[in-house]
């Protein structure tokens, strides 16, 4: 699945684009929260995320890029996005989050850094819904691929096979028609996309260009 990453977009036009990508058959778009503190930028916050429901038919994929993910947790639950994923590296109790945010009827995920191991979350991942492979350093957009994280997306793929885990592997960070496909390979079911996307005026070349290259509708 082809998530795009409204971080990348013009915010000025982000109706139209998202119009747009309910257009192109989306389902899913990516929402990064960012704290200024668990990483530099400054993004969005509760309140965007609910006036972007009430927009659009699109299911919002949040990411918390923000420490201590709890004490916000409880806001974004009331607007019941499709999914919410925290990282690792920002709470002390992964698996209870998980829990927290799976009994509101929301999907979980749990993000990894790249200087994070694949062996820090083997714990906790039995508890999730989605499993974030950060492919660049988290923070801002339109960073380069780092291609030893699909070392990471096999270790979660074989993991997942091996015990029956249902959990969706999402990667984020420098995908492109250059490196969707290396990440298909290794196992990722869903692909944040962000400045490959809305660095475009039409948008429907590059989702078209993805969809190509996956062979796939979504």
């Amino acid at each position: 699945m082809i998530v795009p990453s409204i971080l990348n977009a013009n915010l000025l036009n982000l109706k139209t684009d998202l119009q747009e990508l309910e257009n192109l058959d989306i389902e899913m778009i990516h929402v990064d929260i960012m704290d200024g503190n668990f990483v530099p930028n400054i993004s969005f916050g509760s309140s965007f995320v609910e006036a972007i429901a009430q927009e659009t038919t699109l299911k919002q994929d949040i990411h918390l890029m923000v420490q201590n993910p709890e004490r916000i947790i409880d806001q974004l639950l009331e607007i019941q996005p499709a999914g919410i994923t925290f990282h690792y590296e920002a709470t002390h109790d992964s698996f209870r989050l998980l829990e927290k945010i799976k009994s509101k009827g929301v999907k979980a995920g749990i993000a990894l850094n790249p200087g994070t191991s694949y062996e820090a979350i083997e714990a906790a991942i039995m508890a999730a819904d989605r499993v974030l492979v950060m492919t660049v350093n988290p923070g801002f957009g339109g960073q380069s691929f780092i291609k030893p994280m699909l070392h990471k997306v096999r270790k979660l793929d074989l993991t997942k096979q091996i015990n029956q885990y249902s959990y969706q592997i999402e990667v984020d960070g420098g995908v492109n028609e250059q490196t969707i496909a290396l990440c298909r390979d290794a196992g990722a079911d869903e692909f944040v996309v962000g400045s490959y996307i809305f660095n475009e005026t039409d948008l429907t070349k590059p989702v078209s260009k993805l969809r190509n290259i996956l062979g796939s509708e979504q």
